[in-house]
């Protein structure tokens, strides 16, 4: 039998996210229309012998989590229980703190999977990799290019046995071009160095000065407490994939990983993608649309506020256009004429007719008035280097905001024919006017 460890964190994390997280827990934001972890589930579901998901994280288990967690167990036929971290214990506290819950029924393996990435989850492959050579660390690996290679924890391997030799968490200097995608495969065995750690933080809690800064004996950092230990002694290796991967940090980066699952469901769920129905709008590319959203139907029409008598020869289309790379959620109205491209629409948002938006996440009720223009600058990886991933973005640099996505969080109003550019807008604001490159608080 096997398990599957979800790692969420907790609300202490994820300040890139703002002001996206104000509203839901992180790992439940809705990534080409589903939460941010359903896809972790959904892969960790697929694989022969899976017997329970747990999630870990120190979250207050609210009733979004609830619902979400029965939702998932009836949807997977799984067992899926929430085990909540008295403190942040690290990547690899939790993991040692709950032994006991993985541990229990004699699983073959466990796999462990960080919340915050995007991936297509080749855990089936990772498993016959560990079975043909059993050991107690298995980590999935890809490339990247040699400067965005520093972000990340970086993996020297043998080439012949893929033994992990050497391992730095974002090394200061380039080490190698092979990164940690955070998505791993566990024996049980992979515990008992947990546990030295653990007696060890033991045994420096016992030296703890005066100043109070010894973070306690439960906190593990599985990258620098065990996979740098431990590297080069035969204990740690690694399963590459060239398949899709990113980072999930930032508003930017769910907007991309987004489009990354978007293209991913031509394969694994075509049913989620929106086609062209006579009548319905015009779809680009690939599109989700749930299917409680209002999208006005087809039509051309006439000119209308003050030309509202203009012959139909004038050809205006008012059918929405929707894509490439779009999610529309939940109770979402779209009016016409809208065009909608590279965004995300949150549950119950409106865009009223001939609004534009590109490259936005569009916040919970938010509504965007007529003839508005809402925009903002991707961030998106060099298309011509195959091993780009999404740059670690800032927000600020020489104290002017740096332009990137429009993210409109939570109720805010945008009115009539303004264009908002590059812009974030905290949640429950009115605006009254055209904003450009600010933070509205």
């Amino acid at each position: 039998m096997l398990k599957a460890v979800i790692l969420i964190g907790g609300p202490q994390k994820g300040t890139r996210f703002r002001p996206l997280s104000f509203e839901v827990p992180k790992p439940l934001f809705p990534v080409a229309g589903v939460p941010m972890i359903q896809h972790h589930i959904e892969a960790c579901a697929q694989v022969p012998g899976m017997q329970e998901i747990l999630l870990i994280g120190f979250y207050q288990p609210d009733e979004a989590l609830t619902r979400f967690l029965e939702a998932a167990q009836q949807e997977f036929n799984l067992p899926i229980r929430y085990l909540q971290e008295f403190v942040p214990l690290g990547t690899g506290g939790g993991l040692y703190h709950f032994r006991d819950q993985i541990l229990a029924g004699g699983p073959e393996a466990f796999f462990v999977l960080n919340a915050d990435v995007c991936s297509d989850f080749p855990l089936t492959a990772m498993l016959d990799s560990y079975r043909h050579q059993p050991h107690p660390f298995l980590l999935l690996g890809t490339t990247a290019n040699r400067t965005q290679s520093l972000n990340y924890g970086c993996i020297v391997e043998n080439p012949q046995t893929h033994e992990v030799l050497h391992y730095v968490e974002k090394p200061s200097t380039f080490v190698s071009d092979i990164i940690n995608c955070g998505i791993y495969l566990f024996s049980p065995e992979a515990l008992k160095p947990l546990r030295d750690v653990f007696q060890r933080n033991q045994q420096d809690g016992q030296l703890e000065d005066s100043s109070g800064l010894w973070p306690g004996a439960g906190t593990i950092r599985l990258e620098q407490d065990v996979f740098s230990a431990l590297a080069g002694q035969g204990q740690i290796y690694v399963h590459l994939t060239d398949g899709i991967w990113s980072q999930i940090k930032s508003a930017g980066s769910a907007l991309y990983a987004s489009r990354l699952y978007l293209g991913q469901y031509q394969l694994t769920h075509p049913e989620r993608l929106a086609k062209h129905t006579p009548g319905g709008p015009r779809i680009r590319g690939n599109v989700y649309i749930h299917p409680t959203a209002k999208v006005a139907p087809s039509a051309v029409k006439g000119l209308d506020s003050g030309f509202s008598k203009a012959p139909r020869a004038y050809g205006i289309c008012s059918s929405p256009q929707l894509g490439p790379n779009v999610s529309i959620g939940e109770g979402v109205t779209v009016g016409e004429g809208v065009r909608l491209r590279e965004s995300i629409v949150l549950h119950g948002a409106t865009l009223q007719e001939h609004t534009c938006v590109l490259h936005t996440i569009v916040g919970w009720g938010s509504t965007v008035g007529r003839w508005a223009r809402v925009e903002g600058t991707p961030n998106d990886p060099n298309p011509n280097d195959p091993r780009a991933h999404m740059d670690s973005e800032s927000l600020f640099k020489d104290g002017k905001l740096l332009p990137a996505i429009t993210i409109l969080g939570c109720r805010v109003r945008i009115p009539a024919e303004v264009l908002i550019l590059n812009s974030i807008v905290l949640p429950h604001k009115e605006l009254s006017r055209s904003f450009t490159n600010q933070i509205i608080l």
